[in-house]
């Protein structure tokens, strides 16, 4: 399908990629970003780029790729509790200021022939265009005009979150939370330049209340940073910033907002990256999300014959890979809302429950890039560590406490969902009471379903934390490394492997 114009609603850098990849694929094609903001002013401070985030791009367009590097910074992973420290060597991680990001983007947009009108809005209904890439963020004022068509979801999330930076390079991404009177903040930091680091800092709402951070947060101008809550936390989080200030660019506590489109297309316009979708920032970013999208919409729009086909064939395409990286989101931040609640944890087996968290990350891997980390939360969990070459799933499931005898237990089915969620509060409060008449622990049992299983583990360490009760997860022999990684974690005391299969998903 060959447009003879396109028109690009946001000069992020979704629709920016989305322009020079649709320009290099059909260079007759007049592609025009409309942009109403102005260059070198834009909100946010540094974009991380993962390993696979990088392989997709160099695949797609290896000139822009290597000057984003090029102006990023590698960086390991660190996490600090307590002051005890576990770290990932990871050098393929990159931080790039986002204001670099888009000035690499605007050259090669502009370098492709892509036309870009900044300081102009326009909306999808009055645009001259065959085709029009709705990449308008967040907020988007396409999706929220064809709000019936669209279909368009937004999902609050419970905790609170605020972006700001500091004028140093920290050493390593870092994550630290840091025990307050009025409760636990958390920070995850990484360096993005030579001189300046990303610093994220989330908490609950009841902190938020408790340290006062609440009032000066009222009557904010949306353009505006809380800079009360700023000159707060930099005390919070004195030592990870070594005598640095926190910088603000309309710094403000947010809600993290999962955005979901039951349509992503519309007769000539078609929705990109936030617009369409969110996932939460512990395990992605919309930047990541935006450029994988416009991969996949060049890629249809250069097979299909006709526009509402290659459309259909996008959406089908990308679909699939958005909702299952939504999924791992959605684990993900539901864990780090209930982060401070691990802290006991010896710091590498906390480090082996943040990278598998999400179900994404199995135990064998990560055992093979990082096997001192892994190695230190093993002796952490059974007093001693495996001798080399040793299967490491039997060896840690080998190393479970002997399970009490028949009927022992009580047992507690555990529908599938949210371990946090209401059906998750009430098999936390049925525990309790078994826990007051004296239960010697309990058994949970559920669906056969990968899903179900890892919600199962998370009720799990709900349960174990909440009661003290020994808790027992059923879990079927094909999901042995989520079992695995469950122990070294402390989402359960004991894993039960049944014979189940992965066919039996739901059943």
């Amino acid at each position: 399908m060959r447009p003879r114009r396109v028109a690009v609603l946001g000069g992020g850098p979704g629709g920016l990629y989305a322009a020079r990849l649709l320009k290099l694929a059909q260079p007759d094609c007049d592609v025009v970003v409309y942009e109403q903001g102005v260059p070198d002013r834009t909100f946010g401070f540094g974009v991380g780029l993962a390993a696979g985030t990088q392989r997709n791009l160099a695949a797609a367009d290896p000139d822009s790729l290597r000057d984003i590097v090029a102006a990023g910074r590698p960086h390991d992973m660190q996490m600090r509790v307590r002051g005890r420290t576990s770290t990932v060597r990871n050098g393929a991680l990159v931080g790039v200021a986002r204001t670099r990001l888009l000035a690499v983007l605007h050259e090669h947009a502009e370098r492709a022939g892509v036309v870009l009108k900044f300081g102009e809005r326009t909306s999808a209904d009055v645009v001259d265009a065959d085709l029009v890439v709705a990449a308008d963020g967040v907020n988007s004022a396409t999706r929220t005009a064809g709000a019936e068509t669209f279909g368009a979801t937004v999902e609050h999330g419970d905790g609170l979150y605020l972006w700001a930076a500091t004028d140093f390079a920290l050493e390593h991404a870092l994550f630290e939370p840091v025990e307050t009177e009025a409760g636990t903040f958390v920070t995850h930091a990484y360096p993005y330049a030579e001189d300046h680091s990303t610093f994220l800092i989330e908490t609950d709402e009841a902190t938020w209340r408790r340290a006062g951070l609440d009032a000066g947060a009222e009557g904010l101008a949306g353009d505006t940073t809380d800079e009360a809550s700023l000159r707060h936390l930099e005390q919070v989080f004195a030592g990870a910033l070594q005598g640095h200030r926190l910088i603000g660019n309309r710094t403000q506590w947010l809600r993290f907002r999962t955005v979901r489109a039951r349509r992503w297309s519309a007769g000539r316009v078609v929705l990109l990256g936030d617009a369409a979708h969110t996932a939460h920032y512990s395990i992605g970013s919309g930047t990541k999300l935006a450029m994988e999208d416009a991969i996949e919409l060049v890629a249809a729009l250069g097979e299909a014959d006709d526009l509402t086909s290659a459309l259909a064939a996008y959406e089908a395409r990308r679909r699939p890979a958005v909702e299952r990286l939504q999924g791992l989101a959605s684990r993900s931040q539901l864990w780090w809302e209930s982060f401070p609640d691990r802290l006991d944890l010896p710091v590498d087996r906390l480090m082996v429950a943040y990278m598998s968290r999400a179900g994404n990350v199995p135990l064998t891997r990560f055992a093979r890039t990082s096997p001192d980390v892994v190695g230190r939360a093993l002796a952490q969990y059974a007093g001693e560590t495996p001798e080399p070459g040793a299967d490491l799933l039997h060896w840690v499931l080998d190393r479970q406490p002997r399970p009490p005898g028949p009927g022992a237990l009580d047992r507690l089915p555990v529908p599938p969902g949210s371990a946090w969620s209401a059906d998750g509060d009430d098999l936390v409060h049925r525990a309790r009471e078994l826990a007051e008449r004296g239960s010697a622990g309990v058994r949970l049992a559920g669906p056969a379903g990968r899903d179900a299983v890892l919600d199962r583990l998370d009720v799990g360490e709900r349960i174990r934390r909440a009661t003290g009760l020994l808790t027992v997860v059923d879990v079927p022999e094909a999901y042995r490394e989520d079992a695995a990684a469950a122990l070294v974690s402390g989402r359960a005391d004991l894993v039960d492997l049944t014979p189940a299969s992965p066919d039996e998903e739901g059943r």
